[in-house]
């Protein structure tokens, strides 16, 4: 590595104090408003982003205590590689969202369909455009068939403190 380090440029605020019982993805937090909080250093860097409706939060797994290589998703009764899934429990904990974008102001982002934890640090922000994110793809893995019959998927204590299972 060539000594780079990252850095927070901001919070996420949502209503979700505890990781139990949060939304696993922003798909099933539909509605879930929530705000960043962009530090005063980086808010020049929010100019022009007022035009995008979604938009990608790039944010570091702030709880979670260690790194597994193998876990039990949500979605899911078997032991996955964590690569195979979107768990926190990453060699580095990096998390990703795509949320809508409803307001700037000043160094304010207003969003919805937010599956964060509140006070997550964010690393940094991307604007999601169609042209170049939007692909089709043939294969979702292990999660073929999981989303026929799911409408609403909450996280449990798994990935919490000492409370975690594999």
């Amino acid at each position: 590595m060539n000594g780079f380090s990252f850095k927070e440029i901001g919070i996420i605020h949502s209503p979700f104090t505890r990781l139990e019982d949060m939304p696993i993805q922003p798909f099933f937090a539909e509605g879930t408003e929530g705000t960043v909080e962009i530090h005063q250093p980086y808010a020049k860097g929010l100019k022009d982003l007022s035009g995008f409706s979604l938009i990608y939060l790039i944010y570091y797994f702030h709880l979670a205590q260690s790194a597994k290589l193998q876990i039990k998703p949500f979605l899911d009764d078997k032991i996955h590689g964590i690569f195979a899934t979107r768990g926190p429990l990453r060699p580095n904990p990096i998390g990703l969202s795509i949320v809508e974008l409803l307001d700037v102001s000043e160094n304010i982002l207003q969003i919805r369909n937010v599956d964060v934890v509140d006070g997550t640090p964010l690393l940094d922000i991307k604007p999601y455009i169609p042209q170049f994110d939007q692909v089709e793809v043939n294969h979702v893995g292990w999660l073929e068939g999981k989303f026929e019959h799911i409408n609403h998927a909450l996280s449990d204590d798994r990935f919490a403190g000492d409370k975690r299972k594999e």
